[in-house]
């Protein structure tokens, strides 16, 4: 059976593909062996995040449409939040980049966070893979942008696009450390707004002192998505950063890879419901750390 799914989304079967993603999601028995299946894959993965309002979705909907014109197949995986009362999708980008959905050479699935704080799906690793397999030329995930997914998106893109607007000095400011660490292209987007030519300066000076022990600073360009204005410079920079050699990011990224699914699998029996109704019953005899020993 999973032999002939694999084969189905090797050929590019978008009905497969799909389906297969659900199956992941919901966890269906069997699942494993398909993933198991997959072989391994060069497709780059773009990581495509950000603040709120930077513009993300403008922005992958004009790299898709370059890269179509150019005759590339495009995967894309847009993560919303969360439904707070079925934790299903939003699906805000399904409506922005409505365009695509007749493309036979774009595939667009929105994922729930599913409560995941993180702002990434739970399953987004496995479901990555499962489009790695399929035929696709570029890979791109779009995280909903919510603080700890731009760190996240690191373990699972070959390039980490951080996107922020001329206005998000503050912002920058506050997630400065962690950006600073995953971001191999910094784009200012909405570079048609005042101020914008000072920011990218600002930006680069806050970046130099980052970046002091490396031969190349992370390059900063201007876009304005919406007016399709920078995005073939920006596409070339993740072209040339997906060629450098991996080596030692590589490994990293395999290791993080492992490290979130290691962890997924082991808390799986874990229930937060369970821990409180137990810690509950202990009453004012409750020891955290004594609690916490039983589960190893």
């Amino acid at each position: 059976m999973w032999q002939q799914q694999l084969k189905e989304i090797q050929q590019g079967n978008s009905k497969t593909l799909a389906r297969c993603i659900s199956l992941v999601e919901n966890e269906v028995a069997g699942y494993e062996n398909l993933l198991e299946q997959l072989p391994f894959s060069h497709t780059p993965v773009i990581g495509i995040t950000g603040p709120p309002g930077a513009g993300k979705s403008t922005l992958v909907d004009a790299l898709t449409a370059l890269l179509v014109a150019d005759g590339k197949r495009v995967g894309v995986l847009c993560v919303d939040p969360s439904s707070p009362f079925n934790l299903g999708a939003l699906l805000g980008d399904r409506i922005r980049m409505s365009e695509w959905y007749n493309n036979p050479n774009v595939f667009i699935r929105s994922l729930a966070t599913r409560g995941s704080l993180g702002g990434l799906h739970p399953k987004i690793i496995e479901i990555t893979d499962l489009l790695k397999a399929a035929a696709f030329d570029y890979i791109i995930v779009e995280t909903v942008g919510v603080g700890q997914s731009e760190i996240e998106i690191a373990g699972l893109a070959d390039v980490t696009v951080v996107v922020v607007v001329p206005e998000a000095g503050d912002e920058v400011q506050t997630m400065k450390a962690g950006l600073m660490e995953i971001a191999d292209v910094f784009v200012v987007n909405k570079a048609d707004r005042p101020d914008a030519d000072l920011f990218v300066k600002n930006l680069r000076l806050m970046l130099a002192p980052a970046f002091h022990n490396h031969t190349m600073p992370v390059p900063v360009i201007k876009t304005t998505a919406s007016q399709k204005k920078g995005i073939e410079e920006l596409l070339t920079l993740i072209s040339h950063t997906k060629h450098l050699p991996l080596n030692s990011k590589r490994n990293w990224l395999l290791a993080e890879k492992a490290f979130r699914l290691i962890e997924q699998k082991r808390m799986k029996d874990v229930s937060k419901e369970e821990l409180k109704n137990n810690i509950a019953a202990e009453g004012d005899a409750f020891n955290l750390y004594q609690f916490i020993k039983k589960y190893f």
